[in-house]
């Protein structure tokens, strides 16, 4: 077969926009907002921008590096880069493995804000406060509808994906994006006018050590760290992808923190859109997984025009999830076309069907499959799922970018740092090779057997 031409992103824009669109998603607007209200705000908070800084930045730099000096995906990259003799091209597999299981139950979650733009635009979700919980619930125990809504979920991804980089993955995302920063200013204007806004603040921004001692101090850590990686979803050669469709003009650096800030931007913002309509309407801000799908109808069904702002919202959180189900598959296609060199639309064939295969188990396990519980009592499949890829592959794959560009039995930081402050802006400092190399793996590893120590 003929070797695949490398594709590049037609504009830098695109690029920051993409990446972002990558790291944007459910992280930011429906996992972020609970957690930092069950986690005491501020401190919550403070320890979440700690990881992002001193461990999710990092890693997403050196993704980016391995992607832009490889111009391959994580299967070749790390193959591409390694000393020889080394073995580093074994863990290539890692982001094939990392984004299908990613996808497994992110298309479903997905589904679920598609299905409820479609609900609360038409009415269906207007009931009393008692009956959206069961509504939520009868939704998910019909597996057949939500297989359909799962379905649109994976027609759009391999639809757009099969268009290519720069009429397909590039300009959907930069549109989606777009909307949803606007979507974002106008959820937020809205919500600050409300009466409940200074409360919802306050519980939001302000230190509450009451709430972090309920919850674990120690599981707050966790939680902060496994946030970090997976709203920016490094680990698994998701932002890898993007950086081996990046020219050489910018340094890395500079690129990498416009991505971070605007990530940020947007999961701040969803609390910010959250919260003061909880409090204006008397609902409890605090209520878990359950605070979008639950909590959040509620709050429409009560407030002036609910079905319009109820209809935005979803709308928004629906692009979120988009982004980075596009970008996903994006990780997947290029996978199959680097290692295997299959053309674009076999790769997206393949991606399409074996998504829509392997979503099935997640569906299932609220409905037929429903008595499978891997964590006991109250446990799903789902969880399962989320367990394989927030506490194993996002940080073990970290941390093998982090070994790969700081050992000199890997690429090595000499060769990391060349790549990283190629082009124009700002520049990685050289001075952070003892912390990359000796403490940060030492954060990582701590905070990991952590999670591990908690969970079981």
């Amino acid at each position: 077969m003929t070797k695949q031409t490398r594709e590049e992103l037609a504009t830098r824009l695109g690029f920051l926009l993409l990446s972002a669109g990558c790291a944007i998603g459910l992280g930011n607007v429906w996992r972020f907002p609970y957690i930092a209200g069950l986690y005491g705000g501020a401190y919550f908070l403070a320890t979440y921008f700690f990881f992002l800084v001193a461990v999710g930045l990092p890693i997403i730099i050196m993704e980016f590096a391995v992607g832009r000096a490889s111009r391959k995906n994580m299967g070749n990259a790390l193959h591409m880069l390694e000393p020889i003799g080394t073995k580093w091209h074994k863990f290539g597999c890692w982001a094939l493995i990392g984004s299908t299981i990613l996808m497994m139950f992110y298309v479903p979650v997905s589904s679920w804000l598609i299905a409820y733009c479609w609900h609360t635009a038409s009415g269906a979700l207007n009931l009393p406060s008692q009956e959206v919980a069961g509504f939520f619930g009868t939704m998910l125990s019909e597996p057949v509808p939500m297989i359909g809504w799962s379905l649109l979920v994976v027609a759009i991804g391999v639809g757009v994906c099969s268009l290519g980089v720069q009429k397909g993955v590039e300009k959907c995302v930069k549109l989606l994006m777009l909307g949803l920063l606007l979507l974002i200013i106008v959820l937020a204007g809205n919500s600050l006018s409300l009466s409940g806004a200074g409360e919802g603040m306050k519980f939001y921004l302000a230190p509450a050590w009451d709430r972090v001692m309920e919850a674990g101090f120690f599981n707050m850590i966790n939680d902060a760290m496994n946030q970090a990686f997976f709203t920016l979803s490094v680990g698994i050669g998701a932002m890898l992808i993007f950086g081996s469709y990046l020219n050489k003009s910018k340094a890395l650096t500079g690129e990498a923190v416009y991505i971070v800030g605007l990530d940020t931007f947007v999961a701040l913002m969803a609390g910010v859109i959250i919260f003061p309509a909880c409090f204006t309407y008397g609902i409890e801000p605090n209520a878990g997984p359950g605070l979008i799908f639950i909590t959040l109808p509620n709050v429409f069904n009560e407030m002036r025009g609910g079905e319009f702002w109820g209809t935005l919202f979803f709308i928004f959180m629906s692009a979120a999830a988009l982004t980075t189900v596009i970008a996903v598959f994006e990780n997947i296609i290029s996978y199959y076309m680097d290692v295997h060199e299959w053309s674009r639309k076999k790769a997206t064939i393949i991606t399409g069907i074996s998504i829509t295969v392997l979503m099935l188990p997640c569906i299932f396990g609220f409905n037929i499959w429903s008595s499978v519980a891997p964590f006991g009592e109250g446990s799903t499949i789902l969880d399962l799922e989320d367990f394989i890829i927030s506490n194993n592959m996002l940080p073990i794959g970290s941390f093998i970018f982090l070994i790969f560009c700081t050992s000199r039995y890997g690429w090595g930081y000499d060769k990391f740092l060349e790549e990283a402050n190629t082009g124009e802006g700002m520049k990685f400092p050289r001075y952070l090779r003892f912390y990359l190399s000796y403490i940060l793996p030492a954060i990582m590893l701590f905070v990991f057997l952590q999670g591990y120590s908690r969970f079981f």
